[in-house]
């Protein structure tokens, strides 16, 4: 019979609990105690505040790492780098990962942030003159946002099956009787931008660090209630891992609930 001798059983014993620790430490590299997520500026380094006290009575320490540019948290994702990150919405990531082949995927939903063009020379819509200029984003996912706000608007047409597929670029505008002139940048340049543009797309987390507030402060206002959800991400192969779980479930805790809706008054909305 297998390992019948004393012997044998001895010798064969620290092999065993070689194994048993192998497993163990593996099954504890799968269920991390530590996690490092990638975020925007803004509202979300408040947000995040809230959620690394629910995730820590869960025993997940969550380090956050603030990212200026929206280029860089798939990438750090991507590359080991980064645990997840939450800084995105669903179209966003979807032209990332065909853009780029990054292998991420949705976990859970965050906030919607309401998009807003802003203006430092009008107070209205109405004010808009002939020829103005109009800062959008140059990234395709929001630009296409930027141009379907201008449209809902009625300040331009755009072509029905851009609309339909979410990609609307500046090419795909068949209307535009004040004869606009959009000007593509950086998101995180908009704001910068405002003194030399009329009126500018800018982000909800941009706006906030350029002190301007939605609610307040945007000429065209997207509604709340729109399909760009943000989203918790991670790589592909991370998705059902404890930790994943457990960063989702902090997010979408009624003490992180309760935070944004009573701090932001209604310019972030849970999407949960």
């Amino acid at each position: 019979m297998l390992f019948s001798s004393p012997i044998r059983r001895r010798a064969v014993a620290p092999l065993l609990a070689a194994l048993f620790a192998l497993g163990s430490a593996t099954g504890q590299a799968q269920d991390k105690s530590s996690i490092k997520v990638g975020i925007s500026v803004g509202n979300a380094e408040k947000i995040f505040e809230v959620v690394k006290k629910v995730a820590a009575r869960d025993g997940l320490d969550v380090q956050v790492i603030v990212f200026n540019d929206y280029q860089l948290p798939n990438a750090a994702l991507a590359a080991g780098d980064l645990d997840a990150n939450a800084f995105q919405h669903k179209h966003f990531l979807d032209n990332q990962v065909k853009a780029r082949g990054f292998d991420i995927v949705p976990v859970g939903l965050t906030i919607t942030a309401p998009l807003g063009f802003y203006s430092r020379k009008i107070k209205s819509v109405g004010e808009l003159p002939d020829g103005a200029s109009v800062g959008i984003q140059n990234d395709p996912s929001n630009g296409n946002r930027a141009l379907l706000l201008l449209e809902s608007a009625g300040l331009i047409t755009l072509k029905p099956e851009a609309v339909r597929t979410n990609t609307a670029t500046p090419l795909d505008v068949t209307g535009n009787p004040k004869k606009l002139k959009l000007v593509p940048l950086d998101a995180a340049q908009l704001p910068r931008s405002l003194d030399d543009l009329t009126i500018a797309s800018i982000n909800n987390d941009y706006a906030e660090k350029a002190g301007l507030s939605f609610s307040k402060d945007s000429v065209i206002k997207e509604s709340p209630k729109g399909p760009y959800a943000n989203l918790i991400a991670v790589r592909r192969a991370d998705q059902d891992k404890p930790w994943a779980k457990k960063l989702v479930a902090a997010y979408q805790s009624p003490e992180v609930k309760q935070f944004i809706e009573k701090q932001f008054n209604g310019s972030l909305i849970p999407a949960f």
